[in-house]
């Protein structure tokens, strides 16, 4: 029976994973049916990927810098000091993480337009004489949201770390001269050095391929966009293959970089964390940094704030706020043909990839922590492997490895979404009941079994009641993410009968009339669920909310 289950999960991973990545690599050094490196450096010297490169790095770097400031100063100040507060700040500054900059964006922009909210409020209050282009090109307004939304990943990480090690390093350098800022580089930073770079992976990458954003701006010159582009025409173009392994390549390099510069690191404290008590600040620097806290809450919230105006809003045009409210888009929502159809889609697309998650995260969950065989490794880097793979990436490897199959997506999407929500999200499911197992003794099995029970009966009486909250709680994450996720269904679906609801609010988006309204809507119900999903699958796995966050 192992076996089977260990064949299961080799066959599916080895499918919808492997052989798309396999198939697609390729494809970037053959034209003609030869091998030929002329596509991969035709590509590599054209100015429009130069510039798309350079653009996509300049973004990345800026939001790693954006999120690096905000997430370690508010982690020292809410780890190391006492304020009032502390536990409302720790729950408001994990909330950006929430919405999309992709849905934010939507709403965003009616902020930080030329004449938008900000600008005119300014006016008003004759802070400015003229309009501040506070989005630029775009590039500037994708930067903004993408640290708004990505600066909780650096954060928690912090967080994390600060609580695992002991002070009294930091205390002998104090005690020896050393001032703030050289105990901080000398001593603090190195010691956050496996945290801080886990996060900085995950933060660049992910804004290195962040592919809503950029759309909802109109923001081409950035490699997902192209990317995005080249899958209309990968048949008779070859250069979307070769920007793709570009993506690829990157990702490894940078998750490559980060275990070796976490592993050489010879940093520890060696003991177990004490003397961690709260320092307090003088009462102006207590009220002094209330309002900064107050203001970057404020500021974190924005995006969510104003799609739920956008949502309300019947007249919003030269205002600082709308003019007049309707509750008629959350109607249209449920009436509208195209908003209908992505609700029922996504939730028959996350609800199957939620199912199939399940049963692959215990087969895997329960292999690996259960049997000792050989693969046993290879196992558990495949199910963990997605983690370093980008969306856009994977999404276009599914459009051109099944391409003139009946997997096509041009035909019919459904099984590839349900797969690639599968795949993306197996991590969470793997590492919940793997954990489970771990923390469950087999000697109840063994006396189940001693008793004569099968196996069947004693995992479905004994085993599966003790792992069934982190099933549920894991299951949960996986449906939220799905219901959610934009890259992967972006790229796959083709038709608006197939589409889900983040190709449902890009379509709405782009529409005049009251398609950013009825698209913010959707947004605001989908974020709802999200929250409410997270809600139910922290109670359920008895964990804290940032815990499901943490990538540490």
């Amino acid at each position: 029976m192992k076996k089977l289950f260990l064949g299961i999960a080799l066959v599916f991973l080895g499918f919808f994973l492997i052989y798309p990545l396999v198939w697609l690599l390729p494809q970037s050094f053959i034209a003609n049916g030869r091998f030929t490196l002329k596509v991969f450096t035709s590509v590599l010297s054209s100015s429009l990927v130069h510039r798309c490169l350079v653009n996509s790095f300049v973004l990345a770097g800026a939001t790693l810098v954006g999120t690096s400031v905000i997430g370690i100063s508010l982690a020292i100040v809410l780890t190391r000091y006492r304020l009032p507060g502390a536990m409302f700040y720790r729950v408001v500054f994990i909330l950006p993480m929430i919405v999309s900059p992709f849905v934010g964006a939507i709403g965003m922009q009616q902020i930080l337009a030329r004449f938008g909210s900000l600008n005119l409020l300014l006016l008003r209050l004759k802070l400015i004489s003229g309009a501040i282009p506070w989005m630029g090109s775009g590039l500037l307004g994708i930067a903004i949201l993408q640290t708004l939304h990505l600066y909780p990943i650096m954060y928690l990480n912090i967080s994390a770390a600060l609580s695992n090690f002991d002070r009294a390093s930091e205390e002998a350098a104090a005690s020896l001269g050393a001032c703030s800022w050289e105990t901080f580089w000398t001593i603090t930073f190195p010691l956050l050095r496996p945290a801080y770079f886990a996060a900085c992976a995950i933060i660049f990458i992910w804004s290195l391929t962040d592919l809503g954003t950029p759309l909802v701006f109109e923001f081409k010159y950035l490699l997902p966009v192209q990317i995005f582009n080249a899958v209309s025409d990968i048949n008779v173009n070859p250069a979307g293959y070769s920007l793709v392994v570009i993506i690829l390549l990157i990702s490894a390099i940078l998750f490559w970089l980060t275990r070796r510069m976490v592993e050489r690191s010879p940093y520890t404290t060696g003991r177990t964390p004490i003397n961690n008590q709260l320092t307090s600040f003088s009462r102006k620097a207590t009220v002094a940094v209330s309002l900064g806290l107050i203001f970057l809450a404020g500021v974190s919230l924005l995006p969510h704030l104003s799609i739920i105006l956008n949502s309300f809003s019947e007249r919003w045009f030269f205002s600082v706020l709308p003019s007049r409210y309707s509750t008629r888009f959350y109607t249209a929502v449920f009436r509208h043909p195209l908003t209908k159809t992505g609700l029922v889609n996504s939730l028959v697309y996350s609800g199957l990839a939620t199912l199939v998650d399940i049963s692959l995260g215990l087969i895997i969950g329960y292999l690996l922590a259960r049997w000792k065989f050989r693969g046993r490794l290879l196992l558990d880097t495949l199910a963990m492997i997605p983690l370093a793979i980008p969306g856009i990436a994977l999404a276009f490897a599914y459009c051109t490895a099944f391409s003139g199959t009946f997997l096509d997506p041009r035909n019919n999407p459904a099984i590839l979404l349900v797969a690639i929500y599968s795949v993306r999200r197996l991590p969470f499911l793997v590492r919940t009941i793997f954990a489970s197992f771990q923390q469950l003794n087999e000697n109840t099995e063994e006396v189940s079994a001693s008793l004569g029970a099968k196996p069947a009966t004693t995992f479905r009486r004994i085993v599966l009641p003790q792992i069934a909250p982190g099933v549920m709680a894991g299951g949960i994450m996986v449906f939220a993410f799905s219901m959610m996720g934009v890259s992967s269904g972006l790229v796959l679906a083709f038709r608006q009968r197939h589409f889900p609801i983040s190709k449902v609010i890009y379509t709405l988006a782009g529409r005049l009339t009251d398609g950013p309204n009825l698209a913010s809507a959707l947004a605001v119900l989908g974020t709802l669920l999200l929250a409410a999903c997270l809600m139910v699958a922290t109670r359920l796995a008895r964990r804290h909310f940032r815990e499901f966050f943490s990538t540490v």
